[in-house]
């Protein structure tokens, strides 16, 4: 059952990053296929950007340009008969009407894709009146015989130049289409004067307008730019989205999987357990002779293989289990006050034999003056019986063994196995705290193992809100700390203050009383 869902996983993963994949090359298709027909060499969603900035700037400007159209208008009739004024700033409300209501519409228009182009052609024509509408009046001006007039036509076109540079930059052709009337009426106003200084300010006032045509183009780009950048985090978003979907469906999976383990594990430890206990007492009975001796002697040591064949399986099942209710988090601590060197000592007392059939030495140097601190007994026990079996296990014969307890730097208590053994490399100490992970030395020189004890230990002393450390080097040994936190000491309690009357002899309060 549990393969087959970590088999499905996979293939669903596989499944959805080659769908990932096909839909980026969609998206890259048709991104290149918008721009090859694109008339700008860009996708049609950043065409129409561009477009819908345009009509934009026009509506939220359109006040502003009839206001600048009768200022100059008023200021143009110092010069230019009222009339002529009136008829011209009557025909530049007009050109502002109509690109007002273009732009209006295509702000409206729920599918601008489709009329696109229209849009962009309608639009430059629109632009190109505008400027042939401020190309008119400054030519008028620029027919006065007052220097002051000729001036005032000059720093008109400049004003305008930068107004429709900096309106109508989304699209560079309605740019140019804008300003070409504009720049002729420049060009030829030198001719009509014909002085140096008309030359002069002409050049000036041109160079101006390339400077706005530039303009343009940077401001063209940074837009082109920002949509690209927008239009990338918005991809981005899409990803993270679609990736959270999957990581929730993951984690779905993942706790149904972990469910059906925990409930796979519940019943085949019932159903283990059952006969095992048979073969363990069958095999002890035999083993012991206790019905009389064996006819033949092999079945002596037989009884005594199945019987520690039978421990041993019984340990792993144990362990399996202990592990599962810890990631579960179904483990549940019976928290008492205990004595970490007491707890310590019939550790070693009952490693002490599995030690010596090594050769091994086993030292204990626990701080006397330690309090008791607040945990599981089983669960510390349980830690510090892995933590020695694993030492024994991994320590040569005649090796040593240190076991430290004490006092943390933040006041917590701390508890240290630290063996001479072959050590781990640094490679491989995420695979040896892996469930049921053993490391390339171990599987050559250790006794056989089912790899659970460092998860098991990790586990529980999490669940005390502690740290787990483990230190190795190669051929220098392997050191294991585990730490748990100062809020679990019990410190001592202070003594109870007696008020002075509680401490008067009770004979005098008996006679008081009589009397």
């Amino acid at each position: 059952m549990i393969e087959g869902t970590g088999q499905t996983g996979r293939i669903d993963a596989a499944g959805g990053s080659d769908s990932r994949r096909r839909r980026k090359v969609a998206q890259d298709l048709r991104a290149a296929r918008e721009k090859l027909t694109s008339s700008t060499g860009l996708e049609r969603a950043f065409e129409i950007e561009l477009v819908r900035i345009f009509a934009q700037n026009r509506v939220g400007a359109a006040i502003l340009l009839f206001l600048l159209a009768a200022a100059i208008a008023g200021a143009a009739t110092t010069w230019i008969g009222m009339t002529s004024m009136l008829f011209w700033l009557a025909i530049a409300s007009c050109v502002i009407g109509i690109m007002l209501g273009l732009a209006r519409r295509f702000i409206n228009d729920r599918q601008p894709e489709d009329k696109l182009h229209v849009y962009r052609r309608v639009f430059v024509l629109g632009e190109l009146l505008h400027g042939l509408a401020w190309a008119y009046v400054l030519q008028l001006l620029s027919q006065g015989v007052s220097e002051d007039a000729r001036i005032f036509t000059l720093f008109c076109a400049v004003m305008v130049t930068a107004v429709m540079a900096t309106l109508s930059a989304t699209i560079p052709t309605a740019v140019y289409a804008g300003l070409a009337p504009i720049v002729l009426v420049v060009a030829l106003y030198p001719l009509q004067v014909g002085t140096p200084e008309a030359m002069m300010l002409s050049g000036m006032v041109f160079a101006a307008q390339v400077f706005f045509v530039l303009l343009t183009r940077r401001l063209y780009a940074s837009a082109v730019a920002a949509l690209q950048s927008r239009a990338e985090k918005d991809t981005l978003f899409v990803e993270l989205e679609q990736a959270k979907a999957n990581s929730d469906e993951a984690r779905r999976r993942a706790e149904e999987a972990n469910l059906a383990k925990s409930r796979f594990l519940a019943t085949m430890s019932h159903e283990l357990r059952t006969p095992l206990n048979a073969i363990l007492g069958f095999s002890e009975v035999m083993k012991n002779e206790s019905f009389g001796k064996h006819a033949i002697p092999a079945y002596r040591d037989y009884s005594a293989d199945i019987h520690a064949s039978g421990q041993h399986l019984l340990t792993l099942i144990n362990e399996i289990l202990d592990l599962s209710r810890i990631e579960a988090g179904r483990y549940e601590l019976n928290e008492e006050g205990i004595d970490l060197g007491h707890v310590i000592d019939e550790c070693r007392h009952m490693m002490t034999l599995r030690a010596k059939g090594k050769q091994q030495t086993i030292k204990v140097l626990a701080d006397e003056t330690l309090p008791r601190i607040w945990a599981d007994e089983r669960a510390i026990r349980q830690i510090v019986l892995n933590l020695l079996s694993n030492a024994v296990k991994f320590t040569p014969q005649a090796g040593e063994i240190l076991v430290k307890a004490g006092w943390t730097s933040s006041g917590g208590q701390y508890i240290s196995v630290k063996d001479n053994g072959p050590g781990i490399p640094e490679e491989e100490i995420p695979v040896v705290m892996s469930s049921f992970g053993r490391g390339t030395w171990a599987l050559k020189t250790a006794e056989q193992g089912s790899g659970l004890g460092l998860p098991i230990v990790k586990g529980l002393v999490d669940l005390h809100g502690g740290q787990f450390q483990l230190r190795s080097k190669p051929r220098e040994g392997t050191e294991v700390i585990v730490t748990l936190p100062a809020n679990r000491v019990m410190n001592a309690l202070p003594a109870v203050a007696v008020p002075p009357e509680a401490k008067s002899d009770p004979n005098d309060r008996r006679v008081a009383s009589a009397a």
